[in-house]
């Protein structure tokens, strides 16, 4: 292969590669004529990307990588696939670099000898600049896979000698050390040049003052093992290491045994964590995690998902125990993912700072999963599964964390399972002690007692009242500290009405994308996004607008977020009620008719309540443009009504039941068209897929009811709305202070 390619032997490891996945996708006698590719992975294979090995190519140059007046390809060699990677892999000679990517055109018939015939004997290098051929058309190239182009281009700096032994890990290459003089001229001759590196100066920002934003910052953990020897509270850290060890050593995490030959090791590092309740400091955490990155999948891992209760299910299930004035307590599970067992044989190095003496150089034999590798919260998911299961525990069909099991008295015991965090809600507590018992003989547990916090969420009850409150006003405080808006002007309104954010206001040139590559605009909306999904309804439109612009964000998108920080920040006492009297699952729909000024598209939301509290919500753009008011409306009540069904599944697994469920609307043309089909002639360009809608209430699953503007919480998760407004909004779904 490298003698056809015209390649020196520098590229053997890319040879060799290229030649086993080759033969991967063959048949062979061994398996009776079949393709190894097909009987590991148990899919079909394809044979249309494969190419050339050393052929010319054109491989495409990201926007973010040229100027606009610049060449958008460069010229290179191929030298093989990305295997578990994405795209083709691509040696530019001229920069020594390792090129993976999706967008790559082919020039199979040419190899790096006839370029250089092609371009004369006497091409000339001057510099950094080298002539290079135009790039081919049509009839004279062969594409590859170009349905991504800027995402899905990657480079890998100096590859020298290209080793896929390389850990996946690594972007960096080291250059080759060895190469024979006289086995490479021209544009090999390349090879041996230095690559450039800017000498640019790099300036703050001027526009953005640092007073406008802070970085997120950590809590003073230690990084790293030795940041630990030098700590203030070094004592505290070794304990919560030394207590670590304990753990993997009490469940028999590994063993130590001598590396067999040809077995890969894996490294892996100490994470520390300074465990926090009503802001003071309540544990120091150390966790020893496995560097998962280097795990090969069918080799080291099969199956890695594993689900998590929703964040609805904790609100209804709350709500429940509210109204019922149920038992809600709280349970953690020490080293969870320990309790997985491991299939697969993995072999990892021994903890730094606690290598054994005289045995440094044997490694750790996985024998339980540990945190870090893939298939860890798979593992520790199917164990706990089967312990419930085994306790005669029903998996509810509408949440597969959430588990419900009724006794012969009428009493019933929920548990939810968010990876290691449990919450039981029950009647008898006995029951409750029992299952706790049950659990601590199988698991490492640690009870927490009444339910006070989870996942960020303080829980606060009034028993007497039969009330129950969700808040985050310590999380929110927290995010206004990290991004220096604790201090700002509070707003009344989430956003204001003289923002008219479009891409419009996006950076265009590229000192603007340089001013704003220093915001933390990406951050600043993730911590948003929590506060939205968790308790706070009313900012759910606004952070879905400003969401849209994550990718180029400019100077008014900021501005816009700085707003939502500045609402936060006089209502981060807000917080979800819960405990009406009525066990009632309630909907609401509305629209925000073209509302987005880009693709004149409109916003569909909706919001359900249970227990006098909001449960449910989503504000977002809808998939097609609506020709009209009544259309988009239509299309906003049939998401509405697809959660509607899920919900109606969910309570109807614990035990509960209505006799109609009702979604509210504003909009009386819709409900006329999801109850008479007789508008087909206009409405036949409607999709299929909301015409369900029409069947779910012709089955009588559900019902689609007229509601007043005025009374329509959902308003609220459209457009931006006035104070009076918001604060009508908010009382509808429960949203008060403590």
């Amino acid at each position: 292969m490298l003698s056809d390619a015209k390649l020196s032997k520098t590229f053997w490891g890319e040879a060799l590669s290229t030649v086993a996945y080759v033969i991967n996708l063959s048949p062979t006698v061994a398996l009776q004529g079949d393709v190894p590719n097909r009987v590991w992975y148990g899919k079909n294979v394809s044979y249309d990307h494969l190419r050339v090995f050393g052929c010319k190519c054109f491989v495409h140059i990201p926007k973010n990588e040229r100027s606009k007046l610049d060449v958008k390809s460069k010229e290179c060699i191929f030298i093989g696939y990305g295997q578990d990677e994405f795209g083709y892999r691509c040696y530019d000679p001229i920069e020594r670099k390792l090129i993976r990517s999706r967008d790559v055109v082919f020039v199979e018939h040419q190899t790096i000898e006839e370029i250089e015939k092609m371009q004369g004997s006497n091409t000339q290098i001057d510099g950094d600049l080298i002539d290079f051929d135009p790039i081919p058309t049509t009839e004279d190239a062969t594409h590859g896979d170009a349905s991504q182009q800027d995402e899905d281009h990657e480079h890998v700096d100096e590859p020298g000698i290209i080793d896929n032994r390389v850990e996946a890990n690594h972007d960096v290459i080291s250059p080759q050390t060895g190469i024979e003089r006289g086995e490479q001229t021209s544009l090999q001759e390349a090879v041996n040049q230095q690559p450039r590196r800017s000498t640019r100066e790099r300036k703050s920002s001027i526009r953005y003052p640092s007073s406008d934003y802070v970085l997120i910052s950590d809590e003073g953990e230690p990084e790293n093992y030795y940041d630990v020897l030098n700590h203030k509270d070094k004592d505290d850290w070794i304990k919560a290491m030394h207590d670590e060890m304990n753990s993997l050593k009490k469940n028999n995490t590994f063993d130590l045994v001598e590396l067999p030959k040809g077995r890969k090791i894996l490294k892996n590092k100490w994470v520390f964590k300074l465990k926090q309740g009503d802001g003071n400091i309540v544990k120091h955490k150390a966790r020893l995690v496995v560097k998962g990155f280097g795990q090969k999948k069918g080799i080291d891992f099969d199956e890695i998902f594993s689900p998590v209760v929703k964040m609805s299910s904790i609100r209804v299930v709350l709500g429940l125990a509210a109204t019922l004035n149920l038992e809600i307590e709280q349970l953690d599970v020490k080293t969870a993912f320990l309790h997985g067992d491991l299939k697969e044989e993995i072999y990892m190095e021994q903890p730094e700072g606690f290598e054994e003496k005289g045995k440094e150089h044997m490694v750790c034999k996985l024998r339980k999963s540990l945190y870090g590798l893939k298939q860890a919260p798979r593992q520790w998911y199917k164990r706990f599964d089967s312990f419930m299961v085994s306790q005669n525990f029903t998996k509810t069909n509408g949440d597969h964390c959430v588990y419900v099991r009724h006794f012969s008295e009428g009493n019933f015991i929920i548990l939810l399972l968010y990876v290691d965090d449990m919450l039981i809600v029950g009647q008898d507590v006995d029951n409750i002690h029992k299952l706790k018992e049950d659990l601590s003989k199988s698991f490492d547990m640690k009870d927490l007692g009444h339910a006070k916090h989870i996942l960020g969420m303080k829980i606060t009850r009034n028993r007497e009242c039969g009330k129950l409150w969700l808040s985050q006003e310590k999380y929110i405080e927290r995010v206004l500290e990290r991004f220096n808006m604790h201090n700002a002007k509070p707003v009344s309104t989430p956003l204001a009405s003289h923002f008219k954010l479009c891409r419009k206001d996006c950076p265009h040139t590229e000192q603007e994308k340089e001013e704003m590559s220093s915001i933390p605009y990406s951050s600043a909306i993730g911590s948003l996004m929590y506060a939205m999904v968790s308790t706070r309804p009313d900012i759910a439109h606004v952070v879905s607008v400003v969401s849209r612009y994550l990718s180029n964000p400019g100077k008014s998108h900021w501005d816009a977020v700085k707003w939502i920080f500045r609402y936060l920040r006089g209502t981060s006492k807000l917080c979800l009620c819960f405990g009406d009297s009525k066990q009632t699952l309630e909907g609401f729909s509305d629209v925000d008719m073209a509302g987005d000024l880009d693709g004149r598209k409109s916003t569909s939301a909706y919001l359900f309540t249970f227990a006098g509290g909001a449960v449910s919500w989503q504000s977002k753009l809808q998939k097609c443009v609506a020709l009209s008011t009544t259309e988009a409306e239509y299309i906003a009540a049939t998401e509405a009504a697809k959660e509607m069904l899920w919900l109606k599944r969910f309570v109807s697994d614990l035990g509960l039941s209505q006799l109609t469920y009702v979604i509210f609307c504003d909009s009386q043309s819709a409900i006329d068209l999801s109850k008479n089909s007789m508008y087909h002639s206009r409405t036949k360009h409607i999709d299929v897929r909301y015409h369900w809608l029409r069947s779910a209430i012709e089955d009588q699953l559900l019902q689609l009811k007229k509601i007043h503007t005025d009374d329509n919480a959902t308003y609220m998760l459209t457009k931006e709305v006035s104070e009076e407004k918001i604060e009508l909004c908010a009382n509808l779904v429960g949203l008060d202070t403590n």
